[in-house]
């Protein structure tokens, strides 16, 4: 009763107490946490995605018949979870539940609520996303059946990159520091699963999901296809190698930057072993695509031909010959200065 009581408040309310927080994140992770002992790094990125969504969808206006209260949405979810659940089933228990809502505007409304608590519960973008959309970013539409059976189709294993791209090696210099520093890729840090590892405008940008708190406390959750969770979570610990203290100090920059869960730098590290791209079959497709344009990408500017270590003899060669060009035209131009001195001695010898 103490949770059900922490979530009837007023669910556009931005600030959200120590009590609420606790209530959210024990009803949808199914932790059992006090709000004595909450800690910031526990949920909050999560709970800012949460308020987030909410004011995104709710401030349209029309749902005040629907959801008020925190309580309103999770009920929602909780029905979601239940697994004979499909859309038209919980469509229909919604109309029954609010038959006074408009007639004209009903069928919106249902179906934005049912994509709003999709959201909230899943972190996938679910349905038009009339609001607070994010460029460049995919959605999924979820128009009938069980949601199980669609993110079963549509996260199922994929292994259909050439055999060239499948034997690849995801070594350790494959990190997403290093994606930036020396392929030149823009990282966009992003809230939808959807979009994890996904390249962007002409692949100059790498989408990389960083809610690791939200993976970890949803390895059972039995809607995701059995494996996914944990593989999502290896990617992380393959782009942020938890014991190398360069990616450490870089993703730190990141997560002040741009307020990021804190947890993906504790995702672990992958062995030699584990790194083959063999042991990825959700997410293969888009890691060999990716370690592709990593291998292709030419150094444009000193940093980035100074940071590339990918190929080491062709690195020593090219710094070997600027060090023999500047050396060339050091010694070249003291030669010049010195002949100009004789020059100027020869006709106004003293």
């Amino acid at each position: 009763m103490a949770i059900q009581s922490d979530l009837n408040c007023d669910i556009r309310e931005p600030y959200l107490t120590n009590n609420t927080r606790c209530a959210i994140l024990n009803t949808l992770w199914g932790l059992n946490v006090v709000p004595q002992r909450y800690s910031q790094d526990l949920g909050d990125v999560y709970l800012r995605y949460y308020s987030e969504q909410c004011m995104n969808t709710l401030n349209s206006g029309g749902f005040e018949g629907i959801v008020s209260t925190h309580a309103d949405i999770i009920q929602i979810i909780e029905r979601l979870r239940e697994p004979n659940s499909t859309r038209e089933r919980l469509k229909d228990s919604l109309r029954d539940k609010f038959p006074d809502l408009p007639s004209d505007k009903s069928e919106v409304l249902i179906c934005e609520i049912i994509d709003l608590a999709v959201r909230l519960w899943l972190m996938i973008d679910v349905g038009e996303m009339l609001h607070g959309f994010i460029p460049g970013q995919k959605s999924l539409r979820w128009e009938q059946g069980a949601l199980a059976d669609l993110l079963v189709k549509r996260f199922s294993p994929s292994v259909a990159m050439p055999m060239r791209v499948v034997r690849v090696k995801l070594d350790r210099l494959f990190t997403a520091r290093n994606i930036e520093r020396i392929a030149g890729l823009q990282i966009v840090w992003t809230s939808n699963i959807l979009d994890h590892l996904r390249l962007m405008v002409d692949d100059t940008r790498i989408a990389i999901y960083h809610h690791a708190s939200f993976l970890e406390h949803h390895k059972s959750n039995p809607v995701f296809p059995q494996g996914f969770i944990d593989e999502t979570i290896r990617t992380l610990s393959l782009l942020f190698p938890q014991y190398d203290k360069k990616s450490r100090k870089w993703f730190k920059v990141q997560q002040n930057k741009y307020g990021l869960d804190e947890n993906v730098s504790a995702s672990g590290h992958l062995t030699t072993e584990e790194r083959q791209i063999e042991n990825f079959i959700f997410w293969h497709d888009r890691l060999g695509i990716l370690k592709q344009v990593f291998d292709e990408a030419e150094p444009s500017t000193i940093g980035q031909w100074w940071r590339d270590r990918r190929r080491r003899v062709q690195w020593y060669t090219f710094w070997v010959a600027a060090i023999v060009l500047m050396l060339t035209i050091f010694f070249g131009m003291i030669q010049c200065i010195e002949g100009g001195f004789q020059v100027y001695k020869a006709y106004y010898a003293s």
